[in-house]
């Protein structure tokens, strides 16, 4: 083997099906050609057709998805390199979910992701990556045994919503913060079924959650509440164990809270017959045919 062979892989660069190296790399994402601002009527020509570009990437992700089963999100920094704590970390909560019956779902890339597909992948259970279109990205890493790439973050977005029952995220940086406060965002406003959102890492998280309580609800921008909403710990058999729990309540208040609804819809509807609560459908019959 030539020293040559020996080299390091050349950057490439995915856009759905599409491979690219060297000079083919291009120089804008697909994300920012959808939010270029019009050049003239140019637009008219070119977003058509993303249309039909992002309605293709849900439509590979719902079929790609649809029987991944139980599965968690977990989040974290690419940047992790694989002698850090937390890649070990990562990697025993992902064993720990598999342990308990779910698939693990990551971003596909380097870091806490790679140590999530690889603790999933070696416990025997699904490891799932969803990639995104990025410069210069390293791909899919090798751990991952369903992946799927795509040009826009908000589609991507939409399928870990979609597909999870719960967030985990460790230490990482800005995309991190971006998929951990969209998950709160949600949760917070009912846009979705509630679901178990635990960070792993005190040391790490600390500061976000003493600014959270002292500040941002110091000053009335959250309430008391919201801070419910995340669990941190040191522990991946409790950030397990939360996941298993919280979500256990959280799908049994959902289905009482439709149950409740199906019983005030069944009220609302008696009343606008005029009949009383409690009163079935034999009993007003009968009343009805002797006046």
């Amino acid at each position: 083997m030539t020293h040559d062979d020996m080299s390091a892989p050349e950057p490439e660069y995915r856009r759905g099906p599409v491979l690219m190296r060297r000079d083919q790399i291009p120089a804008t994402t697909s994300d920012q050609g959808l939010l270029l601002r019009g050049d003239g009527g140019r637009w008219l020509h070119d977003d058509p057709w993303r249309v039909m570009r992002i309605q293709s990437e849900f439509v590979e992700g719902f079929g790609a998805l649809a029987e991944v089963g139980p599965a968690v999100s977990v989040f974290g920094s690419a940047r992790v390199l694989p002698d850090d704590p937390y890649y070990a970390l990562a990697r025993e909560v992902a064993k720990g979910l598999v342990q308990a019956g779910y698939g693990v779902i990551t971003g596909g890339g380097p870091g806490i992701m790679e140590a999530a597909n690889r603790g999933a992948s070696e416990a025997g259970g699904l490891s799932v990556g969803l990639g995104i279109e990025l410069p210069f990205e390293q791909g899919m890493n090798r751990w991952v045994d369903l992946g799927v790439n795509f040009r826009y973050f908000f589609a991507r977005k939409t399928m870990f919503v979609k597909y999870s029952e719960g967030f985990i995220v460790l230490p990482g940086g800005f995309g991190t913060f971006d998929e951990l406060f969209e998950a709160l965002t949600l949760v917070q406003t009912h846009k979705v079924t509630g679901f178990p959102i635990v960070l792993v890492g005190t040391d790490y998280w600390s500061g976000l959650i003493s600014w959270l309580r002292d500040t941002v609800h110091a000053h009335g921008m959250i309430a008391e509440a919201d801070l419910d909403l995340l669990h941190v710990t040191d522990s991946p058999e409790e950030a397990v164990d939360v996941v298993v729990r919280r979500g256990a309540e959280l799908r049994a208040e959902e289905q009482a809270a439709f149950r409740a609804a199906q019983r005030a819809q069944a009220e609302a509807a008696r009343a606008s017959e005029g009949t009383p609560a409690g009163t079935d459908g034999a009993t007003r019959s009968e009343s009805d045919a002797g006046w």
